[in-house]
């Protein structure tokens, strides 16, 4: 398991997937979060839980392109799904990796999976 080195590998990480999503970040934040792994704003503000930090890369490739994607397409229908194919290729094994943490950390990273 490959873990981030700090906070500064992790952001630069969120602004490398920006560029290739072409997503404009107006306010982005890593901060400690109660019950979510991460949030976004239609105002372009991004929020990602510190927790993140201490999990694989993969885990955090998956969650940024995932907020990201949320700028372009509000659910997670087929085309959002199919954006995260895309950039992430099987993103639906990350997932089920995440969703295995979500009791340990007791919190989520969506409201609505």
């Amino acid at each position: 398991m490959e873990r981030w080195q700090d906070k500064a590998e992790f952001k630069e990480r969120i602004f490398y997937f920006s560029r290739e999503l072409g997503i404009d970040i107006k306010l982005l934040s890593l901060r400690p979060m109660k019950n979510k792994w991460a949030s976004c704003s239609t105002n372009g503000n991004l929020n990602f839980n510190t927790e993140l930090l201490e999990l694989d890369k993969e885990i955090g490739d998956y969650v940024i392109v995932h907020e990201l994607l949320h700028f372009r397409v509000p659910n997670h229908g087929k085309l959002w799904k199919s954006l995260m194919m895309t950039y992430l290729g099987d993103y639906e094994k990350t997932e089920r990796k995440l969703k295995t943490l979500q009791g340990k950390f007791d919190f989520r990273q969506c409201n609505k999976p």
